[in-house]
């Protein structure tokens, strides 16, 4: 691609408008609680698509675009799967974690969350869970510098280790500063660019295919197996897909958001917003993936990577100045996403191992900046995992979403609705969650080739119920519950 000064212009005025945004919050944070939760005072729609942007990363425009390029519509039930399983995260999981993580105990994190829930004084569900956030975020962070740098290697044409040493430095530098406040206004600027973006470069593709008709006429010559939802597959695969909207009670990014949410009043309007803006971007993500077989041939055009669809299609269909804005959403995917996980994961460190084990008596001051020193440790191992210019975006950030997914999903919704669940009964939901989704990567695809989510969220429900029969309720945990539940019913 031809290195253009104004696509440049356009993503260093993007990055200066984050990274100010970073700046301006720097002085706001005051308390942990702050810098980790926005003070709880994030409104429904900065909520929504704060949750949505950090939720959908540059696998919405390059491992979506690019399963739906190469397979067709057999890959959205990948979309289908996730946006039934965001409606029931909002509809199910938001207002009763707002209420208990800040009703019972002024939890700001998961493991925070977790501990209070079953009284664990002995802090074994806060280190286990600890542990799973910082192996599965550090491989969902790297596909995120997997993303940045596939864009600016393929839009300036600079090496790929030279393209992510600057997307990291970016990503970092505004979540070392800014904190929870800055991610969110960052996620609603780069929610609504996103969301942009997927409405125009789909619709400039059916414009210069003729429409709608002339376009799948195209393809039906081309790839007609393109077209078609089951043809060429089989119910296994159809349930990997599906099962993609499993992994959203478990993403520790998303679930802050309703912790951090200002009225669980506001949940019902955010819970519109959201899926409305899932279901836009999402539609569009599928479409350029779709159209793009019938645009590339038609025009002879040359792709070698399918997830760079959405960059070849920015670049080809418009001038300098448009191409740059829209493909700053992929920046904009990227940035709110990774700076999302960065700064769970620093919680983790400074908030859930040091504060809370280590130095109790660790004042504000300190745990700050040892969250933000976290920030950089897990970047830079990021960093290191993201070297393989070849990785595939969709498969990093598959094997991450199921390892949330069996491992906390099924724990969140256990713990929200069924009171006798134990603290014994979570800790092996966890390990055996965790524990399958790894396994089963490794050694059960030879056998039945499913996503590892499924059979992970299954050992993951089975361990919880199993063990929670086995061991008794500790003190304090049943009343807890019940006075969560009153507290929901007032609200």
């Amino acid at each position: 691609m031809h290195i253009s000064y104004q696509i440049l212009i356009v993503f260093v005025l993007y990055s200066v408008l984050m990274l100010y945004i970073g700046f301006y919050f720097y002085r706001k944070n005051e308390t942990t609680e702050d810098y980790f939760l926005g003070d709880r005072s994030m409104g429904p729609v900065i909520s929504a698509l704060s949750a949505g942007a950090s939720d959908m990363s540059g696998w919405l425009l390059m491992g979506l675009p690019g399963a739906l390029y190469v397979g067709g519509l057999v890959n959205s039930h990948i979309a289908i799967g996730l946006t039934i399983g965001a409606f029931i995260n909002w509809s199910l999981v938001a207002k009763r974690l707002r209420v208990y993580t800040s009703v019972i105990a002024n939890s700001i994190t998961i493991p925070d969350y977790f501990e209070t829930r079953f009284s664990d004084d002995k802090h074994i569900l806060r280190f286990i869970s600890a542990i799973v956030i910082l192996i599965f975020f550090t491989f969902y962070v790297s596909s995120g510098l997997v993303s940045g740098a596939k864009l600016f290697e393929a839009t300036f044409g600079v090496k790929y280790t030279h393209a992510l040493i600057v997307g990291t430095l970016i990503i970092v530098t505004y979540t070392f500063l800014g904190g929870y406040k800055a991610v969110c206004w960052t996620d609603l600027i780069q929610g609504l660019l996103m969301m942009g973006a997927l409405i125009v470069v789909p619709c400039m593709m059916l414009y210069h295919l003729g429409g709608f008709e002339a376009g799948f006429a195209t393809i039906a010559k081309i790839k007609p197996e393109n077209l078609t939802f089951l043809q060429g597959t089989s119910i296994v695969a159809v349930i990997s897909s599906l099962a993609w909207g499993l992994g959203y009670f478990g993403q520790p990014h998303i679930l802050v958001r309703f912790m951090s949410i200002r009225s669980i009043k506001e949940i019902p309007q955010a819970t519109a917003i959201g899926i409305g803006w899932m279901g836009i971007s999402l539609a569009g993500s599928c479409l350029i993936g779709l159209l793009g077989v019938a645009y590339v041939t038609k025009f002879h055009l040359n792709l070698a990577d399918p997830e760079k669809i959405f960059i070849e299609m920015s670049a080809t269909l418009f001038n300098p100045w448009m191409s740059g804005i829209l493909l700053s959403a992929i920046l904009a995917a990227v940035m709110s996403t990774a700076s999302s996980q960065l700064l769970v994961s620093s919680s983790t460190i400074a908030e859930d191992f040091y504060a809370k084990v280590f130095n109790k008596q660790a004042p504000v001051k300190t745990v700050m900046v040892v969250s933000r020193a976290s920030v950089l440790a897990v970047a830079c191992i990021a960093f290191f995992i993201s070297q393989d210019r070849n990785a595939s975006v969709l498969k990093i950030v598959s094997y991450a979403w199921a390892g949330f997914g069996a491992s906390f999903g099924t724990v969140i919704l256990f713990s929200l609705f069924w009171a006798r669940m134990t603290r014994l009964g979570a800790i092996m939901g966890m390990v055996f969650g965790a524990g399958m989704v790894i396994l089963y990567d490794k050694f059960g695809k030879g056998f039945l080739d499913i996503y590892e989510i499924v059979p992970g969220f299954l050992a993951s429900s089975l361990a919880i119920i199993i063990f929670s029969l086995l061991s008794p309720v500790r003190p304090g945990t049943k009343e807890a519950f019940d006075r969560v539940m009153q507290e929901i019913r007032k609200g």
